[in-house]
């Protein structure tokens, strides 16, 4: 079963992300922070990670700079999955080293659709 990595400080937000996964025959890893997204990336080596943007500790953008800098996780795909879908962020997310960007609210086809471009 493929495996998949969930970042988001909010619980309903990472249940609801779990459910389309499950659904889609993936398992899903959860983390809350950056700091957890990038221990976890490490120990679980997922397929593809869903991250979040705004996040206590360390956000996703420094997360996803941190993965890509590690030679053990570069190749991880990740998606940032956020409130934050202005133009700039889109670009900043690609310079950060993500594959796409999907803004919140999102429709469940978005995140499968990512799955199958990227993992």
């Amino acid at each position: 079963m493929p495996k998949a990595l969930i970042v988001d400080d909010s619980p309903t937000e990472l249940a609801n992300l779990r459910g389309i996964l499950s659904g889609a025959g993936w398992h899903a890893v959860t983390a809350t922070n950056g700091a957890e997204a990038v221990s976890k990336a490490l120990t679980e080596k997922p397929g593809v990670i869903f991250l979040d943007v705004i996040m206590p500790d360390m956000d996703g953008f420094e997360a996803c700079r941190q993965l890509q800098a590690n030679p053990e996780t570069r190749q991880i795909p990740v998606v940032f999955v956020t409130s934050k879908n202005q133009k700039a962020d889109h670009l900043w997310a690609k310079m950060q080293g993500a594959k796409a960007l999907i803004g919140k609210p999102y429709d469940p086809s978005q995140i499968l659709d990512s799955l199958k471009a990227y993992a």
